[in-house]
């Protein structure tokens, strides 16, 4: 299956094993971001920001270090605790191959702490950069940082999931699911991002914009 597909399944199945008012909290925050009339993201054409953040196992890594080595699919999702971003994740792990041999690496950016980061990269069995970003400062750079509001902390809480210790941070934030296509001169060339955490970027996409560098 695609991963549209794959996503679709898993909104099913959401739908179908989620009670009707955590769904209906989970669609309003949808629902106010895209009718915010806010434009989320970095914009095709501009610069992309600089930062060096820790990968899994504490190493550094810099964004325009590695775009010396050519483009960079760059992408930032919640955290190992979303079954969207999980299925996203195992699928542009599918194209890993044909991204490199199109010159291109994949970075993958969460809030999430590095322990959670290392735990996720192995159970998912993740070979590309997957970075924590411990602060939201790099989801702020890209102008895709929000707060979640109360109504969606009380629901979280209520099912065990407090973000404040998940992601080891003292606020409640999490980036717009977002992928962003870099090239070796640090000029966005493409970008994706979407309020809905529903939906993410189609790795054909992918390899189709990377065609075109």
């Amino acid at each position: 299956m695609s991963l549209t597909q794959d996503l679709a399944k898993a909104k099913q199945e959401f739908i179908a094993n989620t009670p009707l008012e955590i769904q209906a909290e989970m669609f309003r925050q949808i629902q106010e971001q895209q009718e915010s009339g806010i434009a989320y993201g970095r914009q095709e054409g501009q610069k992309a920001k600089d930062f060096t953040l820790k990968n899994a196992l504490g190493d550094t890594v810099n964004l325009f270090d590695e775009l010396s080595t050519g483009p960079v699919v760059l992408t930032f999702y919640r955290g190992g605790w979303c079954p969207f971003c999980n299925t996203q994740l195992k699928s542009y792990e599918k194209i890993l191959p044909e991204i490199e041999a199109l010159g291109g690496q994949l970075i993958a950016v969460s809030p999430q702490s590095p322990d959670n980061t290392l735990s996720q990269q192995e159970k998912e069995a993740l070979s590309f950069q997957v970075l924590s970003d411990t602060n939201g400062l790099v989801a702020a750079f890209y102008n895709i940082l929000y707060d979640v509001p109360d109504y969606l902390q009380n629901i979280m809480k209520q099912v065990g999931m407090d973000l404040t210790e998940y992601n080891a941070m003292n606020s409640w934030v999490l980036p717009i699911p977002s992928t962003f296509m870099i090239d070796e001169s640090g000029i966005i060339r493409s970008a994706y991002v979407n309020p809905d955490f529903m939906q993410r970027l189609d790795p054909e996409d992918i390899l189709h914009e990377l065609r075109k560098l």
